[in-house]
């Protein structure tokens, strides 16, 4: 097991001063898996005073929880909790010197590992390497205290079970669905940043499904929950109702961006509200209903607006490439030029795969936005503001007007000059 040289000299100081020191945790699970550590922790005996003067400089993050980082690495005294009636931190800890205490008070079984780098042993006090082997998310000791003592660790099995594709073990699952209304007491950002995670860390549908099989998709997403059981019109969506539709585009994610993992799961939220049968099943404005909705949802789970404006303009445009055959070709450069083109239209292509199949639309967008040079899609404009005001147009609003009718001119290629600028402004928009 390869140890990065900033971690080693973290375990090797604190064997030097006759401490123990284990790297733990999901560092531990995760090059047992064989796959590449995202962050490393390491837990010893060595108490909080000790750390802060063995590591000039580190950050006390949970200075109650003997917790340091140092380069960007998490040491911590080992300890054991006492209730959480917040659920969410302990009342009180107590600092231990026997790491068996220390696994006791962990999540997951996969999550208790301990690995002794002086001698390649894995300490696992919890039978945490028999359910790596079997695949397998467990909680330690009794799920319900585990989940009673902080409710995010069920959204944590979700995604860790997602990721790795296991299973949840029985207990584990059961306890979930016999609380999960009680995730509704975590705090919004900390359920956003489970969601974005499982949304973005790969097997999304595996997340999502996991979510409503365990009965937390109800109270923390209902609007997505109210997608299940809404038909659509079969020609066009022979695959199934929202819900399906909507898996199936989760499934077909692939390292996506924030935005575009919440434009997919979003994209048609607004369907069930909108749903109505007539000549055939219709969902009239939905785009935009989903939109508001998004923007909703979005804004309770604490977002940016960054990204909340992002996944809104995502949602209210994807039924725009049903207009591109017969735009014109004005509206369609502006359409392609768009920042959010790219997802969108990545957006487009898993919605026509999760559905009706037809590429057409999707492959002239992307040939067209490849072909078409930088300066064809955003020419240089040919007059300003300004030029108008010397041509004797007076100030105000119809300016504005008169530009942009100016460079649809432009983008249509039927003018290309100034002078041919200036005479279809005075033309067109007498003084």
């Amino acid at each position: 097991m390869q140890t990065p040289p900033h971690v080693a000299e973290i375990v090797g100081r604190l064997h030097a001063n006759g401490r123990q020191a284990y790297l733990v945790g999901g560092c531990v699970r995760d090059i047992l898996l064989n796959r590449e550590p995202k962050d490393w922790d390491v837990a010893t005996d060595a108490p909080p005073d000790e750390l802060t003067r063995l590591f000039d400089g580190a950050n006390q993050i949970g200075a109650h929880f003997g917790v340091v980082l140092w380069n960007n690495v998490e040491i911590a005294t080992f300890r054991s909790d006492g209730p959480y009636s917040d659920g969410r931190r302990p009342d009180s800890v107590r600092f231990e010197t026997n790491p068996v205490n220390d696994a006791m008070r962990r999540d997951f079984t996969i999550n208790g590992l301990f690995f002794n780098t002086a001698t390649n042993e894995v300490l696992d006090y919890v039978n945490g390497r028999a359910d790596l082997a079997n695949r397998l998310i467990r909680a330690i000791g009794d799920p319900t205290r585990r989940f009673a003592e902080d409710y995010l660790r069920m959204l944590r099995a979700v995604r860790f079970a997602a990721r790795f594709g296991f299973d949840i073990e029985e207990r584990t699952a059961n306890a979930i669905r016999a609380h999960s209304r009680e995730i509704v007491r975590v705090a919004a950002e900390r359920t956003r940043d489970e969601l974005t995670r499982i949304l973005t860390e790969g097997h999304a549908r595996r997340g999502f499904e996991l979510l409503d099989n365990l009965n937390i998709l109800e109270y923390i997403l209902p609007e997505i929950k109210a997608m299940q059981g809404v038909a659509q019109p079969p020609e066009f969506h022979p695959e199934g109702d929202v819900w399906t539709h909507t898996l199936l585009m989760l499934e077909g994610l692939q390292n996506p961006p924030i935005t575009l993992a919440w434009g997919v799961l979003l994209h048609d939220v607004g369907k069930p509200p909108t749903y109505e049968v007539a000549d055939r099943i219709r969902f009239n404005g939905h785009a935009g209903k989903g939109a508001d909705m998004a923007a909703e949802i979005l804004g309770r789970l604490r977002y940016s607006t960054t990204i909340i404006e992002t996944v809104r303009d995502l949602v209210a445009q994807h039924m725009k490439f049903i207009a591109v055959p017969k735009m014109r070709e004005s509206t369609r450069k502006r359409f392609l030029r768009q920042p959010i083109f790219t997802e969108l239209l990545e957006l487009h292509r898993l919605d026509c795969e999760s559905s009706h199949h037809h590429m057409e639309t999707y492959d002239t967008c992307k040939r067209a936005l490849a072909e078409l040079p930088e300066e064809t899609l955003r020419p240089k404009p040919l007059l300003t503001g300004s030029d108008l005001l010397a041509l004797g147009f007076p100030e105000g609003p119809a300016i504005g007007k008169i530009l942009s009718q100016i460079e649809d001119a432009q983008l249509e290629g039927t003018i290309t000059t100034r002078q041919a600028a200036e005479a279809f402004a005075l033309e067109q928009f007498p003084r």
